[in-house]
């Protein structure tokens, strides 16, 4: 690696505070309402009785802490569609910068409803903090995909989703009784979600932009390449910039794309639904029903009750753990190794539970399968389902076209993510441990798809990864010799980009 695709300090700094500031608040916030859930209820309950002098009915409270866990997703459903517009009017740091609103404002909410006495406030907090994760979970991505030089784009890409895992396990070691997750402790814990966004909102106007962002969509070349050099740590940048000048010259004829409009391009078709499926994949192989069936298994095993939450933080802590090592293998294995390897180990870790669960009460030692085989299952989802849809989201496609297809990834992400939390609780009644085979066919079926249609993209450059993709969208590519000086480039935009059916 020369000193240009090395990691820099400015490099660095700038991808720890995106993603901590971001992606950390997302992992943080799906496992934070889990622990102190029984303490939470029973504030709802008191403050009922408080307003109406009766005890709240069952329904009405499965109802109200439903709409709170699920509240959180919706909101990252509808933070996915405010991806596009934002990014493309205040570029990706400008959009993060903006998005800790959707954090600072909700936190303040959850840390006062107690005093407050009102649960409502808890459910209108979490859909906004939701609508923070939503945007972050696609901006960090996209943003630490355009600043990362192209040989260490996958391992950087990695990062959010490694911040997400950290954020649930410390809300998982958070949510330990004797720490916050009591009567007394769970606002606060509610709360600390604004802490990682005020720090990123001191500390992340001091890194620069996206360059792609500055010279492609703004055209202000000067500023990219000052942005350039502070992020490679020298001075000659002159031939990523010329890729980028290619790039922008090979989209001159496509425009500003919009989503209807990158629904119509054939040029983008396959890599469209790659993503699509890669996304539905993710969330629909069952990886929340695992956390959330992971307490009944532990207790079935002979797990002690007050014992399970420890049980609970060593998963979250293999979590963290996979995920690490994906980023520092994912250059070296590629992203298609790790998403067929990860989809494949979730696939036989869910039928092995299946079985398992159903010989529970009758072998004695079968309990410790169904442990097992969360484990792995964890480790699987964490080395290549878990990440690496965000790494190629970001890769497939070109800057016109990026905000408006991670506008889709996210929707479809958080659409599924609510989908999974809202009829799995159905599924678990009617089919049992059965449930579990579902999600292996879904894992199986998305094995298939990555194994049949979705190329290698480490080390490549965004224009190469869509040449690709050219012959399966049945369009002809003549982008030229990627070395040709822009001169030739300008002069002959015939050559720059030829897209037309075959």
């Amino acid at each position: 690696i020369s000193n240009k695709d090395a990691l820099t300090v400015v490099l660095v700094l700038a991808t720890l505070i995106a993603a901590f500031g971001s992606s950390f608040q997302y992992g943080y916030n799906v496992s934070v309402v889990n622990s102190p859930s029984q303490f939470m209820q029973q504030f709802y309950n008191t403050t009922y009785m408080e307003r109406y002098h009766s005890p709240m009915e069952e329904n009405v409270l499965t109802l109200l802490w439903s709409l709170s866990v699920s509240m959180f997703p919706l909101g990252g459903f509808f933070g996915s569609l405010m991806v596009a517009p934002l990014v493309n009017k205040f570029g990706r740091k400008g959009t993060l910068l903006f998005n800790n609103i959707f954090s600072i404002v909700p936190a303040i909410m959850m840390g006062v409803s107690e005093i407050a006495k009102s649960y409502e406030i808890i459910i209108v907090a979490r859909f906004i903090v939701g609508i923070c994760a939503g945007l972050s979970s696609n901006v960090v991505p996209m943003y630490l995909g355009e600043i990362a030089p192209k040989n260490l784009r996958g391992a950087l890409g990695i990062v959010p989703q490694l911040f997400i895992t950290v954020g649930i396990l410390c809300a998982q070691v958070l949510g330990i009784r004797n720490i916050l997750g009591n009567s007394t402790g769970w606002t606060l814990m509610l709360g600390l979600t604004g802490i990682p966004a005020a720090i990123q909102l001191l500390l992340l106007p001091f890194f620069p932009e996206s360059p792609r962002y500055m010279l492609i969509q703004n055209g202000d070349e000067k500023k990219a390449t000052k942005a350039l050099q502070r992020l490679r740590g020298w001075d000659d940048v002159d031939s990523e910039l010329l890729e980028m000048r290619q790039e922008d010259q090979s989209e001159k004829v496509e425009g500003h794309l919009s989503v209807f409009s990158l629904l119509s391009q054939r040029s983008l078709r396959w890599q469209l639904i790659s993503i699509v499926v890669m996304n539905m994949g993710q969330q629909l192989s069952g990886v929340n029903a695992i956390y959330y069936y992971a307490d009944s298994i532990y207790g079935s095993a002979g797990v002690r009750e007050s014992d399970i939450q420890y049980v609970t933080v060593g998963t979250g802590a293999v979590n963290v753990f996979m995920t690490i090592t994906a980023v520092f293998i994912v250059e070296a294995s590629g992203r298609r190794l790790l998403l067929l390897c990860g989809f494949g180990i979730c696939c036989g870790a869910c039928v092995l539970l299946t079985v398992a669960l159903n010989l529970q009460e009758t072998v004695t030692w079968m309990p410790y399968v169904s442990i097992a085989s969360v484990i792995v299952y964890v480790i699987g989802h964490a080395i290549g389902p878990s990440p690496i849809p965000y790494v190629v989201a970001t890769e497939m496609f070109r800057q016109t076209a990026r905000p408006a297809a991670f506008m889709v990834a996210g929707s479809v992400h958080w659409l599924s993510n609510f989908i999974v939390g809202l009829v799995f609780p159905f599924l678990e009644v009617s089919l049992g441990p059965y449930s579990f085979i579902i999600f292996a066919v879904i894992c199986l079926v998305t094995l298939i798809y990555i194994w049949l249609v979705v190329p290698e993209t480490k080390k490549k450059t965004f224009l190469e990864v869509f040449q690709m993709f050219a012959k399966r969208n049945k369009v002809e590519l003549n982008l030229g010799d990627g070395d040709l000086p822009l001169k030739e480039l300008k002069e002959s935009p015939q050559d720059a980009q030829k897209a037309t059916p075959f």
